[in-house]
């Protein structure tokens, strides 16, 4: 009896891109501002409840850049792991990959970053507007995901698959 081992043959992190990060600062500074003037200008305490709803704005902005501040992206000699925040995480065999392929992750295609549907019928993770790794499966709709190195993830698949 043959057993096999799952062993991590690729790790990458592929954090948020700078267009994300500076929406999200810009966001934040915009509506603590203005919670701070409505204090100061003594608004909130005619309004206690102002406080609390710009409150909860910041911090259900903050949770979601939290949430979404990278992909974790993992490469066995089995399967590819995709983790982009707490609820989408995707684990794919690699004997179900048709095929890979390097894309760029444009405005055009997916509409925007995050967890997005695409022009072409894919599912993506994406956590900017650049390189990618678009995925043919057997079943299912074709997955994109960002990557700092789409190439190489292509490569290891391929020659991973190659070997099963």
């Amino acid at each position: 009896m043959v057993v096999s081992v799952r062993q991590n043959i690729y790790r990458e992190w592929v954090s948020a891109g700078k267009l994300l990060k500076a929406l999200v600062g810009f966001f934040t500074v915009f509506i603590v501002s203005t919670l701070l003037i409505i204090i100061f200008v003594g608004v909130a305490f005619q309004y206690p409840l102002l406080i609390v709803v710009l409150s909860s704005v910041v911090a259900f902005v903050l949770f979601v850049f939290w949430n979404y501040k990278g992909i974790n992206i993992q490469v066995s000699n089995t399967s590819l792991f995709i983790n982009y925040g707490i609820f989408n995480r995707k684990s794919i065999p690699l004997e179900d990959i048709v095929s890979c392929e390097p894309i760029k992750a444009s405005f055009g295609r997916y509409g925007g970053i995050g967890v997005r549907y695409g022009v072409d019928g894919s599912w993506a993770y994406t956590t900017s507007f650049g390189n990618a790794v678009k995925l043919i499966l057997q079943k299912g709709r074709p997955f994109a995901f960002s990557s700092n190195n789409p190439e190489k993830i292509c490569n290891i698949i391929n020659q991973t698959k190659g070997m099963a």
